[in-house]
């Protein structure tokens, strides 16, 4: 059976089609799926920097940039406030185990005196509080007023850890100066502000209303770079980093695309093929070009990848009715057409 995209009589709703339903429920199962990896992400990572922790080799624990931790933490702790409100319950366990397993690492290299202690209380609290207030919200056990302020709070705070974490990265190759998150800070604060007291524009008030799900992204794609460039900073500590756990986010990141992808949710889509890509694939090339893994580990992984994207494409064409791929991508940046019709011939 051909299926054409069309607006004319004769044609009935693409979302009745058992090839868009298969998809849906498929995606859905997927996104559950990563559950599984992304609940053993930091495992071994985590066994590793006890080993290291017991062994007194705190040393080892440098090979994970603290910087780029806490964004991604915070990229994790926001971005569960976002699929909180959408009610994407797989997506909601997968940012909460992200969040818990990141803070245990985030502890660990505390405790390697790898990250300033006043840096960790702040972050600890602020963790706490995140799971709490996700936790009543999703139930409708949280008052208007307390998310509204814990939204603002996250856009704040996260439009000036952003700019600062992204300068802090490249010191000593960039003054040591907290500038950038200051400056970030009062510019997020004031548009807040307006935003809350109705002294912006509607178009405007949304704006702001999006850059915290916006900034929560960006924060959690960041910590690959830093990751990335640490590993090029200090080659010899890279054998500290686990090859289990990138594997374990490639793949995790790599099971929500479809979703996603399906949804034609750009911020989504962005950050876990982001994730999967730099994150997991990109640390994976360096483990191999630094001989930490083998070579058929190495190809196994890209080989596995590259499939897994291409049926997705794929599936995705087939289940919205496209003649090529390239129609779901440009959907995904510049918007669908809810009253699409699909035809058969």
């Amino acid at each position: 059976m051909a299926m054409s995209v069309s607006s004319g009589g004769g044609s009935f709703n693409y979302k009745t089609t058992k090839e868009f339903q298969q998809w849906d429920s498929l995606t859905a199962n997927f996104s559950g799926a990563a559950n599984i990896p992304f609940l053993l992400l930091q495992l071994p990572q985590i066994i590793l920097n006890a080993r290291n922790l017991v062994a007194g080799n705190k040393s080892a624990l440098l090979a994970i940039p603290w910087l780029g931790m806490l964004t991604g933490l915070l990229g994790n702790l926001s971005l569960l406030s976002y699929f909180a409100k959408k009610r994407e319950t797989e997506a909601i366990l997968v940012q909460t185990l992200g969040v818990i397993s990141t803070y245990v690492v985030v502890a660990q290299l505390a405790m390697a005196e790898a990250m300033p202690l006043p840096f960790f209380t702040v972050t600890s609290v602020v963790v706490a509080a995140g799971l709490i207030l996700n936790f009543f919200n999703y139930f409708n056990m949280l008052n208007s007023g307390i998310w509204n302020f814990w939204e603002d709070f996250t856009t704040v705070g996260g439009l000036s850890v952003l700019p600062q974490a992204m300068w802090s990265t490249f010191v000593p190759y960039v003054p040591n100066s907290i500038l950038p998150g200051a400056i970030s800070f009062v510019i997020a604060l004031g548009a807040v502000i307006m935003a809350r007291t109705g002294k912006l524009s509607e178009k405007g008030t949304k704006f702001v209303g999006a850059l915290s799900a916006w900034t929560a992204t960006l924060l959690f794609m960041w910590m690959p770079v830093t990751q990335m460039w640490t590993n090029y900073q200090n080659p010899e500590n890279i054998k500290g980093l686990s090859a289990i756990s990138m594997l374990l986010a490639m793949i995790g990141n790599g099971l929500m695309i479809p979703r996603a992808l399906f949804t034609r949710d750009l911020m989504w889509f962005t950050g876990s093929a982001w994730a999967s890509i730099v994150y997991g694939y990109g640390n994976l090339s360096c483990l191999y070009w630094f001989n930490c893994i083998s070579k058929e580990f190495f190809l196994a992984a890209t080989t596995g990848f590259a499939l897994w994207i291409g049926m997705t494409l794929h599936k995705d064409r087939v289940a919205y009715g496209f003649h090529s791929p390239m129609r779901s991508i440009k959907e995904l940046f510049l918007g669908t057409d809810l009253n699409r019709k699909v035809t058969t011939s």
